[in-house]
């Protein structure tokens, strides 16, 4: 093997080379918009950025499209993968919307945001922040006939969660949304969060992976596994306190230490923690849930 197809990084998920090629085994199937029978969803794409060519998938109860009822809260969802694999149009994630959509009755946005390593650190999050504020402004008919701007949720899972969390964090910080739009709760399912240190109930290999996937991820950094985009609790990360959010919901094994770092930062709302065990390879493990919410 000559110098130029050497592996940079091998795993049963994707390979890295030398040359920068990128050989993914997983997450590269997709699946075209349109109706879902099954759950009477509509769905179509749109580009969000066409500098980037980012697009997002936007999805609507079939039945309100030709009606006039009250408008519907906004979902922008951030699929996961670890920011390295999978889409917007994955199927997986396709099924997953058109229930979502279906049983809590949002307009809801999948964000087809640039993927590491060809797309380093911060693309993602420069890409969702665009999204968030393209469906802020209600660029879309969909969004501005059907959405309710004052009532944006952010969802995802894996690095999606990732994702959710740091654009809460830039709510914060940037210029803000558009006016009368709100950010009323992110919802982090199983963030891919990260530190040196483990936390209690993380597996060791869960920093083993994160140690050489991080850099494919963030080659700039120079902080490791405590870049405040990897873990919110480093030393140097934003505050917490100022998230830009009424409620948040995190679902994890490292809840439990963001329950802590929320709880202490002095955001002024209300924090609930709610330890869940569950088996596995015979000993008890836990898992975490905690909500967070402003009355």
């Amino acid at each position: 093997m000559d110098s130029a197809t050497k592996l940079r990084f091998d795993s049963p998920l994707l390979r890295v080379y030398d040359n920068g090629h990128v050989e993914r085994f997983y997450g590269t199937d997709t699946t075209a918009p349109g109706l879902d029978d099954a759950t009477r969803v509509t769905s179509k794409d749109v580009v969000v950025d066409s500098a980037t060519g980012v697009f997002a998938r936007l999805y609507i109860p079939d039945d309100l499209l030709a009606t006039e009822h009250k408008k519907l809260p906004i979902l922008l969802y951030f699929h996961g993968g670890g920011l390295v694999l999978d889409s917007a149009a994955s199927p997986m994630y396709h099924r997953y919307l058109n229930s979502v959509v279906s049983k809590a009755t949002v307009v809801a946005l999948s964000v087809n945001y640039r993927l590491a390593p060809e797309h380093p650190a911060p693309a993602a999050y420069d890409d969702a922040w665009t999204s968030l504020i393209w469906a802020a402004s209600g660029a879309d008919p969909w969004l501005s006939k059907h959405g309710d701007t004052s009532r944006i949720f952010l969802a995802g899972d894996s690095g999606g969660a990732n994702i959710v969390h740091n654009i809460a964090v830039m709510a914060s910080s940037r210029h803000g949304l558009p006016s009368g739009a709100l950010l009323e709760g992110p919802i982090l399912l199983h963030p891919m969060f990260g530190g040196k240190e483990p936390i209690e109930g993380e597996a060791s290999e869960t920093i083993e992976i994160m140690e050489k996937l991080w850099p494919l991820i963030c080659p700039q950094g120079t902080e490791g596994l405590d870049n405040p985009w990897l873990n919110p609790m480093a030393d140097g990360a934003p505050s917490l306190q100022k998230l830009a959010c009424r409620k948040l919901l995190v679902c994890s094994a490292r809840s439990r230490a963001n329950y802590q770092a929320v709880e202490e930062s002095g955001w002024p709302g209300s924090v609930e923690c709610v330890n869940v065990l569950s088996e596995k390879s015979g000993r008890a493990s836990a898992k975490y849930v905690s909500m967070f919410y402003l009355e």
